[in-house]
């Protein structure tokens, strides 16, 4: 397209520039990532200290 460069020169690039993702409540997934989310962390505490409870009640 524009040939090879010679030593010491640059070879010309494009100015395209690909348009930036949008951020915000545009997207539609973001909301139900967020909210499964939120639920999934305490229910994985709760799951945790369910099991050390098990643990702990079975050997005594």
């Amino acid at each position: 397209m524009y040939g090879p460069a010679g030593t010491g020169r640059l070879v010309r690039m494009t100015t395209h520039q690909a348009p930036n993702p949008s951020t915000g409540p545009a997207r539609p997934g973001a909301r139900a990532v967020t909210t499964a989310l939120v639920l999934a962390v305490p229910a994985g505490l709760a799951w945790i200290g369910g099991m050390i409870y098990t643990v702990i009640a079975w050997t005594t």
